[in-house]
């Protein structure tokens, strides 16, 4: 029987996960609706008028996506905040906001 180069499986379990979580972050709002939750839990109100441009029935849609996601969960009299998994995900968003803001104003010059 033939040994499967487990680099091999563990890279196509990277492949897969990330074309899952680019799948899901390429959804109008999405990245939005995590960042708006960096600072601590917020009501669905909250989220609409910092998203204001965003309807409440694709709102609701994103915010059930990322709660089956696991990223953000619902808690009563708290709101939408981040999961453990969803403050990982803002972790590493970090460097990509630096950069984007120090990109963003280098198109100016």
């Amino acid at each position: 029987m033939k040994k499967i180069d487990t680099d091999v499986v563990g890279q196509a379990k990277v492949k897969a996960g990330f074309n899952a979580a680019i799948e899901l972050f390429h959804k109008r709002w999405t990245m939005r609706i995590l960042w708006e939750l960096r600072d601590g839990p917020v009501t669905f109100r909250e989220l609409q008028t910092a998203c204001s441009e965003v309807s409440s029935s694709v709102l609701n849609v994103r915010l059930n996506e990322l709660r089956e996601a696991q990223l953000l969960e619902h808690t009563t009299g708290e709101g939408y905040g981040l999961t453990p998994w969803g403050e990982d995900l803002l972790v590493a968003m970090r460097p990509l906001a630096a950069w984007a803001g120090r990109w963003n104003e280098s198109k100016g010059k």
